[in-house]
């Protein structure tokens, strides 16, 4: 049986998720496909390990996709300011909401909350395939066809890559991608503080990776450890008070004693960079186009920057118009790429520069965020291009 849909969605995480809902108005014919079923909703009293920072920008696009009011209000913690410090005892840069005139810098959102509230939003102008295992992918002149692996066929004008890093559906339709491995592991945990964080973010930027620890409602927080694999493995092995004890060490113990709510993971961070975004009758979306260090906490956001123009794009195409069309893909390439380039250049450049030895360069950076924290234009620059 052969299913004819618009635009087909390859991928249910986040970033497809939130194409899918954002394309909900647009009079597109609209299926996805995502192996998984999607895990249940989080209990009241339950904390994800996983969390991501939303920056206002990301927050309004989901409010429009109609995801961002299902989340629990209780759940969801505004950043107000932002401590980052160098490696040595005096350097430090802050970022302030208030003196940018912003009401938050960002907002620390739950994985499986976030998730769950984007299915919701979704699914009802959707057709889901899922658990589904895709096993075929042409790209043809007018439409783009999947096989699954019980034989139905998908056939749609646009094909849509959003299944992560390791894209199958890039890898079938040819485009190369540059991968370059940090030789690191990203450890992410929580814990409740016995000091309160007051919105506040905090960074620390080590010769041996880049500690981030991040606001969660009442007295809890956030960590994501960057640091090399093997401490990482030691790390995510660690016994709870023991892991607890190095984060409170490494944190200079601004927020007091801590102490371990949810048990630690990590994960392998690298850059990706691929040759295009789009093909004829192609596009890729979020962890598929794109890979970024998580020190600056964006690549989430640049994955919904990518369903926002791609749904606008889409939105805008006019009603006569192929929404496959290739020059039509175009204006979504041409208005992303610099985007992505810009963070990519950024976060790999900064991972370089602390993660060495060189003793001239660690007077250098720390010297930089000094200087950085004298200018409040340039501060203010900075916040409004990160929340966008």
């Amino acid at each position: 049986m052969r299913n004819k849909f618009d635009v087909v969605i390859v991928g249910g995480g986040l970033v497809g998720l939130s194409l899918a809902a954002a394309l909900r108005d647009s009079g597109l014919k609209l299926a996805l496909i995502e192996p998984s079923e999607p895990a249940p909703a989080l209990a009241e009293d339950s904390w994800d390990t996983r969390v991501y920072a939303v920056s206002p920008g990301a927050a309004a696009f989901l409010e429009k996709c109609g995801a961002w009011e299902r989340l629990p209000r209780e759940r969801v913690t505004r950043i107000e300011a932002m401590r980052i410090y160098g490696d040595d005892a005096r350097s430090r840069l802050d970022f302030s909401a208030y003196d940018a005139g912003l009401r938050e810098l960002a907002f620390i959102v739950e994985n499986g909350r976030l998730q769950h509230a984007l299915w919701r939003a979704a699914r009802a102008h959707v057709k889901v395939y899922c658990p589904a295992n895709w096993v075929a992918l042409e790209l043809a002149a007018d439409s783009g066809s999947l096989r699954l692996e019980d034989g139905t066929e998908i056939a749609a004008r646009l094909v849509v890559g959003a299944d992560g890093a390791e894209s199958r559906v890039r890898a079938q339709a040819g485009i190369a991608v540059t991968p370059s491995d940090y030789g690191q592991l990203g450890v992410v945990a929580n814990f409740s503080c016995e000091k309160p964080h007051g919105g506040v973010a905090f960074q620390w930027f080590r010769r041996d990776g880049v500690l981030a620890v991040l606001p969660l409602p009442g007295n809890r927080v956030s960590m994501v450890w960057s640091i090399g694999e093997e401490r990482g493995r030691e790390l995510a092995a660690l016994a709870m008070a023991e892991l607890a004890a190095e984060v409170e060490a490494a944190s200079h113990g601004v927020l007091g004693e801590l102490r371990l709510i949810t048990p630690a993971a990590a994960f392998p961070l690298k850059l990706q960079r691929v040759t295009n975004f789009i093909k004829p009758r192609l596009a890729l979306v979020g962890d598929a186009a794109h890979n970024v260090h998580p020190l600056a906490g964006q690549g989430l956001n640049l994955g919904f920057r990518d369903a926002r123009e791609l749904s606008a794009v889409l939105a805008d195409r006019g009603v006569q118009r192929d929404c496959g069309d290739y020059a039509l893909l175009r204006r979504y390439e041409r208005a992303r790429r610099e985007d992505v380039l810009v963070m990519q250049f950024t976060t790999h450049a900064l991972q370089k520069l602390f993660n060495n030895d060189v003793v001239w360069l660690a007077g250098a950076r720390n010297l930089g965020l000094r200087l950085a924290n004298w200018q409040p234009q340039l501060k203010s620059f900075l916040v409004h291009h990160a929340v966008a």
